[in-house]
Parts: structure tokens; sequence; C-alpha cells
């Protein structure tokens, strides 16, 4: 007849109070959080509670330390929970297919939205992130270190694109997907050399869509280029069934 009571500790009720108040705006970011004393006067409990839950909204990134062990509210960044969200990833056990199937939807999506919204500073990183990956590729990348280079080149090259969608949202979204593609697109580098100069044609191809502010041909051409990485994961042989890592 009755569904049964959860009672949840003390320090988790404050610790959400805490955060539902910066979250809301009531404590907004830069002010101080009141006092240990203050807060457990405030909520009628001991001052380890109040401790305990600070210690947790401090881990979400909400509190920051500073003038010694003053505490300010502060909102952590886009890219602050990304590494959080990739362990997520990792730990479910997440396949290559899987993050494909979501990378080959978000990333056309993210270039549509660059070609409407990217600004002369996006387009001018876009631009420097494209020259340095082709003068690598002119000299020929022949070393693990040099493969690397060119796999954060073409990680960074992604993230920028998404950056200038200008949409909180899908940038969020996207950017822990896209620190787990480095292992993989190594792989794929040190598997097949030829995929290093398709990569460069199809990234300059969404660059010039970019310039243009050609919404469909910058969208169509990243979609194209997210079913080649798939296309050489599977010439490189590897599992697309196997959960991602972050080694070789």
């Amino acid at each position: 007849m009755f569904r049964r009571i959860r009672l949840e500790p003390a320090y988790k009720a404050v610790s959400a109070e805490i955060e539902r108040s910066i979250l809301d705006g009531a404590l907004k970011p830069g002010t101080p959080l009141p006092t240990e004393q203050a807060l457990a006067e405030h909520f009628g409990v001991h001052r380890s509670t109040v401790r305990e839950a600070i210690r947790q909204v401090e881990q979400e990134g909400l509190l920051q330390r500073r003038e010694g062990r003053r505490l300010f509210v502060t909102l952590p960044g886009l890219y602050d929970m990304a590494p959080r969200a990739a362990r997520l990833l990792l730990l479910q056990r997440t396949t290559f297919h899987e993050l494909w199937q979501v990378a080959v939807t978000i990333e056309p999506l993210a270039a549509r939205l660059a070609a409407e919204h990217a600004d002369a500073l996006d387009l001018e990183a876009l631009d420097a992130n494209t020259a340095t990956t082709a003068a690598l590729s002119a000299r020929g990348a022949h070393t693990l270190e040099e493969n690397a280079r060119l796999v954060e080149l073409d990680v960074e090259f992604h993230a920028l694109v998404g950056r200038a969608s200008h949409n909180p949202a899908l940038i969020l979204a996207r950017e822990p997907i896209s620190l787990l593609y480095n292992p993989t697109l190594l792989r794929i580098h040190m598997h097949l050399p030829q995929s290093k100069a398709r990569n460069l044609v199809a990234h300059r191809a969404i660059l010039q869509a970019l310039h243009q502010r050609d919404a469909a041909a910058a969208e169509d051409w990243t979609r194209k280029h997210m079913i080649d990485f798939q296309r050489g994961f599977e010439m490189a042989a590897l599992d697309m069934s196997a959960p991602i890592t972050l080694t070789l």
C-alpha cells in the first residue's frame, strides 16, 4: 500500500540545496560561500555535515578555493565536464560502433551550424589547423609521434567546428565523444597510411564550405568524412563491436 521511504544522509540534502541555489542563481558565480558555521546554523546541522556537503559540491566543480581557504561560487566551463563524461563512457564499455552512431549524427549537425554561425576568429583557427595538418602531411608522418600529432590536429579540427556552431548544448554533447577518438584514429593511421591524405581532403572541403557559408555542403562533407572513418576502421581489421580503450 505504501512506498518505502528513502532517507538520504543529511550532507546529501545540504549539498543538493547548495547546488540548487547556485544553479538557480541565488548564489552567483564569484560570490563567496557562507562560512561553515553560518551554513550549519541555517540548515540546523553539525559543521561536519556541512563540511562533507561542501566537499561534494566542490567535486562537482561549482566551488573553488581562493584567497587561502575561502570558497567562492564558480560555474564549470563547457569543457570541464567532458573528461568525466568520457570516463563514464569507458566504464560503460561503449563500443566504437555506438560512439560512431552518435558522431555520424552530431558532427554533420555541428558543421551545418558552424557554416551558419562561425565568426572570423573561428575560421582563422580552422585555417591554421588545416595549414599545420597539410604541412605535417607533406613532410610525411612516419613515426608514432608524428602520427599522434596528426590525430591531435584531426580531433582539434572537429572540436573547432563544434565550437564554431556557438551552440553550448551541441558543444557539451560532442566533447566527451571527441576525447575518445584519439586512440581509434591513431590505430587507423598506423594501419592505413592513405587515411591521412583522405582526412586532409575532407577537412579542406569542410573548411571551404564553412568559408562559403554553405551549410548543406558542410553537413554533407562531414557525413561523408564520418562514413569514411567507419570504413577505415573496418579496413584496418579493427572490431567495431569491441569497447573503446585509451591504449593502442
